[in-house]
């Protein structure tokens, strides 16, 4: 971001008695656009798309439950179809409906399924590597008998409850291991993705806001069917966007932008799994160019 740019504002809303954040970033007369971000991810991750977009959208970019800051659940299971509800209940409150959509990896598939929920309430949706586990891990995952499934799953979660906040002695540690994530990024993104990130500690270290047990699969199966009879659901466009570099698999290879009705598939040259971040402009005429059409 620009050092002269006026950030947004911070709102709360309430859902399932979860107290969840949001930013605003003004502009209320014009067009709604929600931006959805991903796993162990936060809202002012998507500061540089907002900047550009935000004279001509209004833009809202929420926390996750249990990310950023967005209260953590009380028990420690989240499952997709709660931050569904979640994301429901912000553009029901809110009165955004119609609206477009671009968000990214677990935020995509969580709009996705929103959209083919409500499919009247979505004008476009841009996803961001957003289908969810690729077919091969959805296939292995299928194949595990029911006892081994939920044992594993109990398995991670014991040890994710005995596991504290990673502590880092300096926010430049916390900087350093951002880059090591996702090498694509400068040094100014990376430590403007983690000062928004982390919250320090009374002792003085630094620890990532989001809470350890988002890190957890759901024990129950990721339901294909299902999932492609929402997508089918879905009248507006879609934009399915992927980083070359990138572990995800490309959807027109592996079959699954067959379940849409109006999709088209991209692929972005040298971009990894954030491919706003890695290629920000060619990312940013793609979502213009497809929102505005």
């Amino acid at each position: 971001m620009s050092p002269n740019t006026i950030g947004p504002a911070s709102r709360t809303y309430y859902s399932q008695r979860l107290r969840l954040h949001y930013v605003d970033w003004g502009n209320p007369d014009a067009p709604p656009l929600l931006l959805v971000h991903g796993g162990r991810d936060h809202c002012r991750n998507w500061d540089w798309v907002a900047e550009s977009l935000r004279d001509e959208y209004h833009i809202i970019a929420p926390d996750l439950r249990g990310h950023g800051d967005s209260q953590w659940m009380v028990g420690g299971t989240y499952l997709v179809n709660d931050y569904v509800y979640d994301i429901a209940q912000l553009i029901h409150q809110l009165k955004l409906a119609p609206l477009k959509i671009l968000a990214h990896s677990f935020g995509g598939a969580i709009s996705l399924r929103y959209a083919g929920i409500y499919p009247e309430t979505v004008e476009k949706l841009i996803a961001i590597e957003g289908l969810g586990p690729p077919p091969k891990m959805i296939a292995e995952r299928t194949g595990k008998p029911a006892h081994e499934r939920l044992s594993g799953w109990i398995d991670q979660m014991r040890g994710l409850s005995g596991r504290t906040p990673r502590k880092y002695p300096e926010l430049e540690d916390a900087v350093k291991r951002m880059q090591t994530e996702n090498p694509h990024l400068s040094p100014d993104r990376s430590r403007h993705l983690t000062v928004h990130g982390m919250i320090q500690n009374e002792d003085g270290t630094w620890s990532w806001k989001f809470d350890n047990y988002v890190r957890a699969f759901p024990p129950d199966r990721w339901d294909s069917d299902e999932s492609n009879e929402l997508w089918g659901r879905i009248d507006a466009p879609v934009m399915l966007v992927r980083g070359t570099d990138s572990w995800a698999s490309d959807p027109v290879e592996d079959g699954r932008i067959k379940a849409f009705r109006n999709a088209k598939a991209v692929n972005v040259e040298g971009a990894g799994h954030w491919v706003h971040h890695d290629r920000l402009d060619e990312f940013l005429t793609l979502a213009r160019t497809f929102l505005d059409d």
